[in-house]
C-alpha cells in the first residue's frame, strides 16, 4: 500500500495553533482580538479544526444537482408563453409564474412546454381552490399555496382565516404541496437565526393543520405517492458562509421538526439574492453581489436558484437584464462548473460549525415561538413583527454609520452617477394606509435613505 503523504506531519492540536498566534502576535490576546461575534450571536474565529466538530452527529441530504430558474410576471398569456419558451431556449431549466389574478389561461401559459423536463411554479396572488379545474395537474407543476405568507405581507388573510384554510386544504390535497415564503423575512432584516426559526414555525403551522385534519393527515399517511412537498423560498444575503450554513441549517431543522409528525414530507429550497443590499446608485455592483449569493444558494444545497436581474430594483422586467441574470447560472454551472459536486460544503470545519450553531440557536428560538402559541399567535400579537424591526434597526445604524459597506453608495460613491432618468419602477418602500389585521411585515432595502437624498439633490 502506498504511504500517506500525511503520515509524515504530525497533528496539530487546537491548543497548539492557539499558542502559535498568540506568540506571533507578541502576546495578544487571542479571544479580544481576533473573534468577533455575529449579529446572530455567533463566536466567529480566525480558524476551525477537525475538534469544532467532532461533537456532531447529522447528516444533511443534499439534491445531487440544481435548476436554472427564471421568473415570468403574466401580464399577458400569450406573451408569458412566449417568454418562457425563449428563456428555455436560452438555459432555463425552471420556470416561476407571477399569476396576478383569474383572468389568464394557464393553459395558453403552459402550452408547449414539457413539464417532465421543465418544473414549473405557478405563484398565485390569489386564493381560489377552483383553479385546478382550470388546469391539468401534470408532473412538474408546482402550486405556491401559502396563506400566512399573504398575511404576513399584506396583514389580511385572502378573504378570512376559515374560507382560506378551506382553499388550502383543498390544493394541498390535490397537488401534494404547499410554499412557506421566508424571503419576506430577509428582507425585512431579520437576522439568520429568526430566519430559520421563522420558516420552521411558518411551516410548523401548516404540518399542525394537516395533523388535526382527519382527512389530511390520512392522506398524507399513503406511502410515497402522497408525500408532501414544502417549498421554501428563500432570499441569500451577502455573508458568503453563513448563508451556505443557512440552507444547510434549514434542511437540518426541517428533518428534525418532520419527525414529530406521522406524514410523509420534503423540503425543496428555491433560492434567490437578497433585495436587501442592492443600490439604485452603481447598480452594476449588483452583479457581483447577486453571484456571490448564488454560489452561497448553491453550495448549500439550493434545489433552484432564481437570480435577480442588476436593476430589478428601478427597472421593468427587460430583455437585457434577464440575459444577464440568466447568463450569470449558465456560467456558474456550465463554466465553473458548480454542478460537478454535490454537498460541496459537508464536512467543512468552519461551515459545519455554523451549521450546527444556527440549528440550535433556531430551534431554541422555535421552543419559544412555540411555548408563547406559535407563530400565528405571534403575528397577531405583534411579537415577530417587533423582533424583526429591532433586527433591522441594527443592521441599519451599521449601514448608516459605514461598519455595514456597500460600495459605490455609502462607500466610494461615484458623485457623477446620475439615476433619475433611469427610474421606470418606485424603488423604495410604498405605504398605503389601510386597515389590517396584524402589522406587516414590510421589505426595505438599506441604501434607500441615501439614495432619496441623491435623487433629490439631482433635481436641483
Amino acid at each position: 500500500m502506498t504511504k500517506s503523504l500525511f503520515d509524515d506531519f504530525n497533528p496539530v492540536s487546537v491548543k497548539v495553533w492557539k499558542q502559535k498566534i498568540q506568540l506571533d502576535r507578541k502576546g495578544a490576546d487571542y479571544n479580544d482580538s481576533l473573534i468577533w461575534k455575529s449579529a446572530e450571536g455567533i463566536d466567529v474565529k480566525p480558524f476551525y479544526h477537525s475538534q469544532d466538530i467532532e461533537a456532531i452527529d447529522h447528516y444533511i441530504e443534499s439534491p445531487n444537482s440544481w435548476d436554472i430558474c427564471e421568473t415570468i410576471f403574466v401580464n399577458n398569456d400569450i406573451n408569458a408563453n412566449n417568454k418562457a419558451l425563449y428563456a428555455i431556449s436560452k438555459g432555463a431549466e425552471s420556470l416561476i409564474f407571477v399569476i396576478p389574478n383569474q383572468e389568464f389561461s394557464i393553459t395558453n401559459i403552459l402550452k408547449d412546454i414539457d413539464t417532465n423536463s421543465i418544473f414549473i411554479y405557478l405563484d398565485l396572488q390569489f386564493l381560489d381552490a377552483n383553479i385546478l379545474k382550470k388546469c391539468s395537474l401534470e408532473k412538474g407543476i408546482y402550486f405556491s399555496t401559502d396563506i400566512i405568507g399573504n398575511l404576513i405581507k399584506t396583514g389580511n388573510w385572502y378573504s378570512n382565516q376559515k374560507s382560506d384554510h378551506n382553499h388550502f386544504d383543498q390544493i394541498l390535497k390535490n397537488t401534494n404541496n404547499c410554499s412557506v415564503d421566508i424571503s419576506t423575512y430577509q428582507n425585512a432584516g431579520a437576522n439568520i437565526i429568526q430566519q430559520l426559526a421563522y420558516a420552521l414555525s411558518h411551516s410548523n403551522e401548516y404540518l399542525n393543520h394537516i395533523n388535526n385534519s382527519e382527512s389530511l393527515s390520512e392522506h398524507f399517511n399513503k406511502g410515497e405517492e402522497n408525500t408532501l412537498l414544502v417549498t421554501f423560498k428563500v432570499s441569500i444575503g451577502t455573508n458568503y458562509f453563513f448563508e451556505i450554513a443557512k440552507l444547510r441549517a434549514l434542511r437540518l431543522l426541517f428533518k428534525t421538526l418532520i419527525l414529530e409528525y406521522n406524514i410523509n414530507a420534503k423540503c425543496h429550497i428555491i433560492a434567490l439574492p437578497s433585495k436587501r443590499n442592492k443600490t439604485l446608485y452603481d447598480y452594476n455592483t449588483n452583479m457581483l453581489r447577486s453571484t456571490t449569493e448564488c454560489m452561497s444558494a448553491i453550495l448549500g444545497g439550493a434545489n433552484t436558484v432564481n437570480n435577480l436581474a442588476y436593476d430589478a430594483i428601478y427597472h421593468k422586467d427587460n430583455e437585457f437584464g434577464s440575459r444577464i441574470a440568466r447568463n450569470q447560472l449558465l456560467i456558474l454551472k456550465h463554466e465553473s462548473y458548480f454542478n460537478a459536486v454535490s454537498n460541496a460544503s459537508e464536512g467543512t470545519y468552519y461551515i459545519e460549525s455554523l451549521t450546527q450553531q444556527f440549528a440550535q440557536k433556531a430551534l431554541d428560538l422555535f421552543k419559544t415561538i412555540e411555548a408563547k402559541g406559535g407563530f400565528v399567535t405571534q403575528l397577531f400579537e405583534g411579537t415577530i413583527q417587533r423582533k424583526i424591526i429591532e433586527s433591522a434597526k441594527k443592521e441599519q445604524h451599521l449601514f448608516d454609520t459605514g461598519e455595514e459597506v456597500l460600495l459605490g453608495t455609502n462607500k466610494h460613491p461615484n458623485p457623477n452617477d446620475k439615476m433619475q432618468n433611469e427610474i421606470e419602477l418606485y424603488p423604495f418602500v410604498k405605504t398605503n394606509i389601510r386597515k389590517t389585521l396584524i402589522q406587516p411585515i414590510i421589505e426595505k432595502r438599506l441604501s434607500e435613505t441615501i439614495e432619496k437624498e441623491r435623487l433629490e439633490n439631482e433635481k436641483n
